[in-house]
């Protein structure tokens, strides 16, 4: 009997995992392609540091202004090569990790009926898990990435227009070594792990109350719905996480030995900025928060359900 419980269910239970890693790499384009110049004036505006003088940006928008004006379109996408050459992998693994989570969740509790929908707790559980294989692929990436927007905030962009992902990723790796490419990735996870699990949490509660509200079956999901679910689960994320994602970019973008570690940041920041720099960037990461979200959990419902009628 229990044989028989172990051969079926992991049977079906690839073929989700498999769906949910092709829907997590189309959404994490979307979100690339929506959310991409708001990243880049939010780390900008992170890593602005009091002693280095007045701020040149008055805000989101004036930045997101001044940068189009100085760099053009390709400014406004400055570093989007290594999101977006490594979003495949890390939205792909983390929508595949989710799933994994919660048969994770499923295998240990043991009275739990396969059949019915996890509880939101087991679900949120599920979406921190998803943050453990994600954090090898996004640290790195957001490394190089914010290493190419911090650079060019110092040099107006002459210098770094033409420089490609590739180019920075060689600088760091001579100067620092692989331990200098991988250089805050247990910032990345203490950002991550919470943030996955918010993330998840909060848009499976709002697309069942969504669901509810307009009495639509869950399985015949609109996409407003999931619009809607999804926007509101990135902003919340994000306010869960920005000030430890605040730490991270200064970690990330710090030379070498400036810092002894997360905790070393964080002294430094309030000593020096206050309080009110922990929230640095919030502008932009609530304004890019919403439509990034929406359109990340808008493809990925999408190509689930395109997975249903076409191979399922």
């Amino acid at each position: 009997m229990d044989n028989a419980e172990v051969k079926t269910v992991p049977s079906g239970n690839k073929g989700e995992a498999m769906k949910n890693f092709v829907a997590g790499a189309i959404g994490g384009v979307c979100c690339v392609a929506v959310g991409h110049p708001f990243d880049l004036v939010k780390v900008r505006m992170q890593t602005l540091s009091a002693s280095s003088g007045p701020p040149p940006f008055t805000g989101t928008f004036d930045c997101l202004l001044k940068t189009a004006r100085a760099e053009g379109i390709r400014g406004v996408y400055r570093g989007v090569t290594a999101p977006l050459v490594a979003v495949t992998p890390i939205f792909a693994v983390n929508f595949w990790g989710y799933e994994m989570g919660q048969q994770f969740v499923r295998y240990f509790d043991k009275e739990s009926d396969h059949n019915k929908p996890l509880t939101l707790t087991q679900l949120i559980i599920a979406g921190s898990l998803s943050s453990l294989p994600t954090t090898l692929i996004t640290a790195p990436s957001e490394r190089i990435k914010c290493v190419m927007q911090v650079q060019a905030n110092l040099d107006k962009g002459a210098a770094t227009a033409n420089r490609s992902m590739m180019s920075f990723a060689k600088e760091i790796y001579k100067e620092s070594g692989i331990r200098g490419i991988f250089k805050g990735t247990g910032a990345t996870l203490l950002r991550d792990a919470p943030g996955c699990a918010v993330y998840f949490g909060s848009y499976e509660f709002f697309k069942k109350e969504l669901c509810r509200l307009q009495s639509v079956d869950p399985s015949e999901l609109s996409p407003g719905i999931s619009l809607t679910a999804g926007g509101l689960a990135g902003m919340f994320m994000w306010s869960v996480v920005l000030p430890i994602d605040v730490l991270k970019s200064r970690f990330q973008t710090s030379p070498e030995g400036m810092y002894k570690g997360m905790g070393d940041v964080y002294r430094h920041l309030i000593r020096e900025e206050g309080y009110g720099a922990l929230f640095k960037g919030v502008g932009p990461a609530m304004i890019r928060a919403f439509p990034a979200n929406a359109a990340v959990f808008l493809g990925v419902e999408v190509t689930k359900k395109a997975w249903d009628n076409f191979l399922g």
